[in-house]
């Protein structure tokens, strides 16, 4: 059902990706972007956030590394984990990662620096980049339980990201890819030369990969 050399529209890619689910699951609908870019360079990491319009479908567990008198409100607004320096314990005890995003107060910071290249390996280490470090505990935990995502580039400069599901209509994961394609846009590195955005490819989980012309 996939021509291998052909390039499909973003709109005849959605169509060929659900129709060549064949799971029995509600499958994840990913792209995945390969960039002209050197990340051995730190001058042209890809860092940015969003809030898909129609979501991704996937309800994330989130973490909340806050100060004692933090830990109600962290609660009341969704959080899956929340604690402070014994969840920090915690954590360099077992290496253990339950959850998949994590947000912390400014003052947390220098105490999560313990665990940071365990959280670095799972890609859950809060950032000011991506709007998982701040003062406002609340509007962090509740952007992020209401389809809140960040980019990034992997080792090999490539990005990764689920723009919904199956179950999704045409319209919607269309509106999702375009959106999170502005956002790749926006956020090309200044110092990046030659082609930016090489090549895109749409999949879904356990599907053929469907290459996107650009």
């Amino acid at each position: 059902m996939v021509e291998k050399n052909r390039r499909y529209t973003p709109a005849e890619a959605i169509k060929l990706a659900k129709e060549t689910s064949g799971v029995k699951f509600d499958a994840s609908v990913e792209v995945h972007v390969r960039l002209g870019i050197d990340p051995s360079k730190s001058d042209q990491q890809i860092r940015g956030t969003m809030n898909l319009p129609h979501g991704t479908g996937k309800t994330k567990r989130v973490a909340a590394f806050v100060e004692p008198e933090d830990e109600p409100k962290a609660k009341e607004a969704g959080a899956d984990i929340v604690g402070g320096e014994e969840l920090v314990a915690e954590i360099t005890k077992s290496g253990k990662i339950n959850f998949d995003v994590a947000v912390a107060t400014p003052s947390m910071m220098p105490k999560i620096a313990k665990i940071a290249k365990t959280l670095g390996q799972k890609g859950v280490m809060p950032n000011p980049k991506t709007d998982t470090v701040g003062a406002d505990v609340v509007k962090m935990i509740k952007e992020q339980k209401t389809g809140k995502v960040s980019i990034k580039n992997d080792a090999t400069g490539n990005v990764h990201q689920l723009i919904g599901r199956v179950s999704f209509t045409d319209e919607q994961l269309l509106t999702n890819y375009e959106a999170f394609m502005t956002l790749l846009k926006r956020v090309k590195p200044s110092g990046q030369k030659g082609i930016y955005i090489q090549n895109v490819s749409m999949t879904t989980a356990m599907g053929p990969g469907i290459k996107v012309e650009l």
